[in-house]
């Protein structure tokens, strides 16, 4: 084997490693958060917390994700993805050991120890997105939505587990231990695979310190094409969030089903949205991501309109899993446009994430209220609102000229 042969047989193994050790980061970052979701009422009712307590105690994550997310651009453009995954899963780590031992002392204990794990997480969900955007430009094909499944199924890894563990008698406190070490020692190991984030060429004047990385940073909020990109991540973030937080509840209040019924229903619609992400690149590969996220939008639109006037419970599930695969490709492919051009990647994948969080906090309340005039059923027609509107900026999606194309690149 040639001088030549063997560097480029030694890249594609490291290529490889690379993408294992994203997948990891990705399920790993997904069990945590389910693991501690399926404790909750454990905690709640440990600590006497009545409904609304419990949705100011859950704020704190929200708190600690919000400001994350607003500096991790800074971080990761600082540090880059291999140090800050393996820091922040870590700290994930401790935060929930805390969590696991504060909830026998008291509330504030836990508020806090949420917040460092709200932290974590959202810097670390940047942090893999970016290391995810590496993997797929060197791959030269679409694997981010993969990746996004890899998170799915380790949420719904987590949440069997957590099952199994409150079915066993597990105490809180052993399993969310079990959990902080298994995640403060995996990823760290995992992520030393990482390849680096730009090619070493991909640098801007004025980025060379900290405070030039941080005005760059920065900078990405005013950049029309970022915010364009945000919007349409935050339009299938909200009909995602919305799916997740809504759909059970309407099967059994709005179609008079049982709580079975229900939950089958969530399952359904979680099954889509991991099969879309995880059959989507050879669809982006051959269309593009214009035209596929612009088919995903109108599938969407139609399953939610579908839920909302179906006459049949057999018509919802149809819709359920409409619904799913329509939204399953947004937030991914976002975070690919968003990390088009390397030395950016951290900044504006920093911001799209942001501006699509704001979805997940601000549409459970939404929906809600709309709910309160309207019923849960009919105030999801906003999702479907919404939807219509971003689709007139999924133009956006479209990599710069000035990018050399890719073949998961490809648009019509």
């Amino acid at each position: 084997m040639s001088t030549a042969e063997t560097v480029e047989a030694g890249a594609r193994l490291r290529l490889r490693a690379a993408t294992r050790a994203t997948y990891i980061a990705f399920i790993s970052c997904g069990f945590a958060m389910a693991s501690w979701a399926s404790r909750i009422p454990q905690v709640r009712d440990r600590l006497h917390l009545s409904s609304a307590d419990l949705g100011l105690v859950l704020l704190s994550i929200a708190a600690g994700s919000i400001a994350a997310l607003l500096l991790a651009g800074i971080i990761v453009s600082r540090f880059h993805s291999r140090p800050t995954v393996t820091v922040m899963a870590v700290l994930q780590g401790v935060a929930l050991a805390a969590v696991a031992a504060g909830y026998l002392v008291g509330v504030v204990p836990v508020v806090a120890a949420l917040s460092v794990f709200g932290f974590s997480a959202g810097a670390w969900d940047v942090a893999m997105n970016v290391q995810g955007a590496a993997v797929e430009r060197r791959l030269g094909r679409a694997i981010m939505p993969r990746f996004h499944a890899g998170y799915s199924i380790g949420t719904v890894a987590g949440a069997l587990v957590g099952a199994a563990m409150v079915a066993l008698h597990v105490p809180v406190t052993a399993h969310l231990l079990g959990v902080a070490v298994a995640v403060a020692v995996v990823v760290p190991a995992a992520v030393r695979s990482f390849i680096p984030d730009t090619d070493g060429a991909n640098t801007e004047p004025g980025a060379t310190d900290t405070s030039g990385k941080t005005a760059s940073a920065m900078r990405r909020w005013r950049e029309p094409r970022t915010l364009l990109v945000g919007i349409v991540v935050l339009a299938f973030a909200f009909a995602e969030g919305a799916g997740i937080d809504w759909i059970s509840l309407s099967l059994i209040d709005g179609y008079q089903q049982p709580a079975a019924v229900g939950t089958i229903g969530f399952a359904a619609f979680l099954a889509a949205m991991t099969a879309g992400r995880w059959f989507a690149d050879h669809l982006l590969g051959r269309y593009g991501r214009v035209t596929v996220i612009r088919g995903q939008t109108v599938l969407a639109i139609a399953g939610v309109l579908l839920f909302v006037f179906g006459p049949t419970t057999p018509l919802a599930f149809i819709a359920v899993v409409l619904w799913g695969l329509g939204a399953s490709l947004g937030f991914p492919v976002g975070m690919s446009a968003a990390a088009d051009e390397p030395a950016a990647a951290a900044g504006r994948v920093s911001v799209v994430a942001s501006i699509g969080y704001c979805a997940f906090l601000g549409g459970p309340p939404l929906i809600g209220y709309l709910g309160q005039h309207v019923t849960v059923v009919r105030a999801l027609v906003a999702v479907a609102v919404v939807l219509g509107l971003a689709a007139l900026f999924t133009g956006a999606l479209r990599p710069p000229p000035a990018r050399r194309q890719s073949p998961s690149d490809h648009d019509n």
